[in-house]
């Protein structure tokens, strides 16, 4: 049985569904991934068939005007702009998909559904499993991502989720009414595909922890929160000898990184990161990408490194200071070290606010208000606080126990055992 998963973004976005792919190899399906150019090898390396969507995501993410946008941390200029990439790739894509697709008996999607997968699984009659890495079905005993400081209330909950939705749907929709236009099908409906969604029944699966995030009760048995899809290192992996000389010559470091956010000044963040670091007497690690900044350049007391298995890495650092995209903080989370979130977009801040509650990370600090004295404080605290660093130990070790994947492929086999028209779009 072919399945095939399509999705979009940036590798913290991509690789979770790799990992899922990987797990539903091994567990006896044909598997073909559809993402970004950017991608191909980290795709094969696990041994899944690779299709390109034709372009870069990360040549978008780096450009000038992306940066600018992050930067302000607008989240309705951000889905502005989305809106304006998709439609200026739109065309593309409604064009390539239908062929990528073409021979699968299955379609796996999450956000990426929304830009015209969706629409295509409808045309062929491919049976649809949703996959999302963060919680999008309404419930009413929490708000949603997009909302989690605001007091909505069990009555109003609900309605944050519409919202979310609505958000999601109106960036993308642009791409998916060209898709619906190049394949002669109807016009979508302007709220999007969620009520065809829930009404036929399409199942979902949620690839994160439900010691992070409890299960509703108000959800039905077709949602089912796995635990985490984790993609580990090979294991032929080793880490630079010089890397390991230097976290063995003195106490554990704090890892900085954030991801593929971009910054409009990234010189001037990498200067606050190191501030921060002296005033909180810690080493660092600092991930590249810091905009032609050399190891040269830093103290004796930072390393900076290129990209390294979380797997290996977070487990020996004291803190992790982060973005909060649901990936990293995911492998900060099983690692058992407590985190400092830094949140840009979307639904960092759901993340930040989530772990916090929780006790295994200081309040978050939104990228508009960094500054090196905040972020000292927060890494002290990360660093010192006995019973902030006990409970990230309790809930990694809960985490370590999960078999999010497993649970995600014993759910695909169920799932996939149904009649096709349970999961169908059409109908």
């Amino acid at each position: 049985m072919r399945i095939s998963i399509v999705t979009g973004g940036s590798r913290g976005d991509v690789q979770p569904y790799i990992a899922l792919g990987k797990g539903l190899k091994e567990a006896g399906y044909e598997v073909n991934l559809i993402a970004s150019q950017d991608f191909e090898t980290l795709v094969t390396d696990a041994g899944l068939t690779f299709c390109s969507t034709g372009f870069s995501v990360e040549s978008v993410l780096q450009s000038d005007d992306w940066r600018a946008v992050t930067e302000r941390g607008n989240f309705f200029q951000i889905v502005s702009k989305m809106q304006k990439e998709m439609k200026h790739y739109a065309h593309k894509l409604a064009e390539i998909m239908p062929d990528l697709l073409q021979g699968t008996d299955w379609m796996i999607t999450g956000v990426a559904g929304f830009g015209g997968a969706f629409s295509i699984a409808e045309k062929l009659s491919i049976p649809v499993i949703q996959a999302y890495v963060f919680p999008i079905t309404p419930t009413r005993e929490y708000a949603s991502p997009l909302t989690p400081h605001l007091p909505f209330g069990r009555v109003l909950n609900p309605l944050s989720f519409r919202i979310l939705q609505q958000m999601l749907w109106q960036s993308t929709r642009s791409s998916d009414v060209e898709t619906r236009r190049i394949l002669n099908m109807e016009k979508a409906s302007f709220w999007g595909p969620f009520r065809k969604l829930r009404q036929r029944h399409v199942p979902t699966i949620y690839g994160y922890s439900r010691h992070i995030v409890p299960v509703p009760s108000d959800w039905d048995r077709n949602h089912r929160v796995t635990g985490y899809w984790f993609l580990d290192e090979a294991p032929h992996w080793t880490p630079p000898p010089e890397f390991v000389q230097f976290l063995n010559e003195d106490e554990a470091p704090v890892y900085i990184g954030f991801g593929s956010m971009v910054n409009k000044n990234p010189r001037q963040v990498m200067e606050t990161v190191v501030e921060a670091l002296a005033l909180s007497n810690q080493r660092g690690v600092l991930a590249s990408g810091w905009d032609g900044i050399q190891q040269a350049d830093l103290p004796e007391t930072i390393y900076m490194i290129s990209s390294m298995p979380h797997s290996w890495l977070f487990p020996r650092m004291k803190a992790i200071v982060h973005h909060g995209g649901a990936g990293t903080t995911a492998a900060g989370l099983r690692a058992g070290v407590p985190s400092v979130i830094v949140p840009f977009m979307g639904d960092q801040a759901f993340w930040g606010n989530r772990i916090a509650s929780l006790g295994v990370a200081p309040k978050a600090i939104p990228r508009n208000q960094l500054t090196a004295q905040r972020l000292a404080l927060a890494i002290e605290q990360a660093a010192s606080d006995a019973d902030m660093r006990q409970k990230a130990r309790d809930i990694g070790e809960k985490i370590q126990g999960e078999d999010g994947i497993r649970n995600a492929v014993d759910m695909v086999n169920r799932i996939t055992a149904y009649p096709e028209s349970k999961s169908l779009i059409t109908g």
